[in-house]
């Protein structure tokens, strides 16, 4: 195969991996870290105008600078997520900066350290279910009739494995994240006759700055040992399977869970 051959065939292959997502808006909720802030770099990297949002201002202004930094059109919007009325005020001031939103990944969360069920308090319990859950319903809630009405659209939720197993995890966040996963089915059930799709992704064990924090070492060799793969998924890993999900490649594929886990869970 010749220099030129090969050229043509990686730009081929280029284009067809972001059709769908070159030249749209994308919303990441979640984006100034972790996962959320990969997914974004990702989606400006593959031609994607992207609007970053979370809590955190100053991480919010880092990711944004290195995104536009690559040359990428992209704006950060500071909102909590689990505030109906900033939500709304999201959604029209996206507008304002970057149009109607085609992609949305919705990441934000958390609140997953170990608690046992009957020492968990009240407040304990409805901060898990509200950042996971209800979050990523009042993100879909308010974007969701700008797709229905141009016909078009896709949509990624962010689960986990602890929404498809049990695990150390607290109770209030396995069920929030097996809600996501039904809440990912119904509203792609509901929104399929208009053109738009909605998955979701449950990811194993990610090598995040939060897990350095949270697992020494020796721990994450351990957990890394018990993945069919050998090892801890990165945040390139959720990354790649969610511009999969975006892109024109997924068109048959909507009210799916991929499972990214190093082959933890197989169903």
């Amino acid at each position: 195969m010749t220099t030129e051959n090969t050229t043509e065939n990686t730009t081929e292959n280029t284009a067809r991996n972001t059709a769908g997502v070159r030249g749209a808006t994308a919303l990441v909720t979640g984006g100034s870290r972790g996962i959320g802030a990969v997914i974004a770099r990702h989606l400006a990297d593959a031609g994607a105008t992207v609007v970053v949002t979370g809590r955190d201002v100053g991480a919010l202004d880092r990711v944004l600078a290195e995104l536009r930094g690559s040359g990428a059109i992209a704006h950060a919007l500071p909102a909590d997520l689990t505030d109906s009325a900033q939500v709304s005020e999201l959604h029209r001031r996206v507008g304002e900066l970057a149009g109607p939103v085609d992609l949305l990944v919705a990441t934000a969360g958390g609140l997953g350290e170990p608690v046992q069920l009957v020492s968990m308090t009240d407040e304990q319990w409805h901060a898990s279910i509200d950042a996971n859950l209800t979050s990523a319903f009042f993100t879909l809630r308010a974007f969701l009739p700008d797709m229905i009405a141009r016909r078009r659209g896709a949509a990624v939720l962010m689960s986990s494995t602890a929404g498809r197993q049990t695990s150390p995890a607290s109770p209030a966040y396995g069920a929030a994240n097996a809600g996501l996963l039904m809440l990912t089915r119904q509203a792609a059930l509901q929104v399929a006759e208009h053109g738009v799709r909605i998955n979701a992704i449950a990811p194993g064990t990610i090598h995040t700055e939060r897990l350095d924090r949270l697992m020494p070492a020796d721990a994450r060799e351990r957990v890394a040992a018990m993945h069919p793969l050998g090892r801890i998924g990165t945040p390139d890993d959720v990354a790649n399977a969610v511009l999969f999900l975006l892109s024109d490649n997924a068109s048959w594929i909507t009210g799916a869970t991929l499972d990214v886990n190093g082959g933890r869970i197989m169903t």
